[in-house]
């Protein structure tokens, strides 16, 4: 009895994978030519992921994820400082962390992507003004500030991927 259930498990194994197989090959009538794009990758929630690579290499992944956690931090810590009225700090923040510093805009410059250094670049230009209008310590335009310097990060994101 085991061995018969063993078999039948065997063959429908098999019947599927030989399924799949065959309407995989169907799917894609040149199947035989050599695929030279990259295959894409799948986001759950947003399907195929269409953002473009910047063909980073496994350093600079790692550099690049350590500078956006950096980021995030910032602005997580910038937005605890306007619930607490701590404008001056804030704006310190801002620059130091989000600003268009000397090491942020040659960050910027070492991906050999144009359109993704005008983005990082414009980024931090945002991050330079929210800095100037936090001085100001009014809380509408702080936020309205805030919520323009997540916009670049908004589009970046969608835009690019690793």
């Amino acid at each position: 009895m085991k061995t018969i259930k063993t078999a039948i498990l065997l063959l429908v194994t098999v019947s599927i994978f030989t399924a799949c197989s065959k309407s995989k090959t169907e799917a894609t009538p040149t199947a035989k030519k050599e695929n030279t794009e990259k295959p894409m990758k799948m986001n759950h929630e947003m399907g195929l992921d269409k953002r473009i690579s910047l063909e980073l290499n496994a350093m600079q992944k790692n550099h690049q994820k350590t500078i956006m956690r950096d980021h995030l931090d910032a602005v997580q810590n910038i937005v605890t400082l306007l619930a607490s009225d701590k404008y001056t700090e804030a704006s310190e923040m801002a620059y130091k962390r989000l600003g268009s510093t000397t090491e942020m805009k040659l960050m910027c410059s070492s991906f050999g992507d144009k359109n993704f250094e005008n983005l990082g670049f414009e980024f931090h230009k945002s991050a330079d003004k929210m800095s100037e209008v936090f001085k100001k310590k009014n809380k509408e335009q702080a936020l309205k500030a805030l919520s323009n310097t997540m916009n670049y990060c908004v589009q970046c994101h969608a835009t690019y991927r690793q």
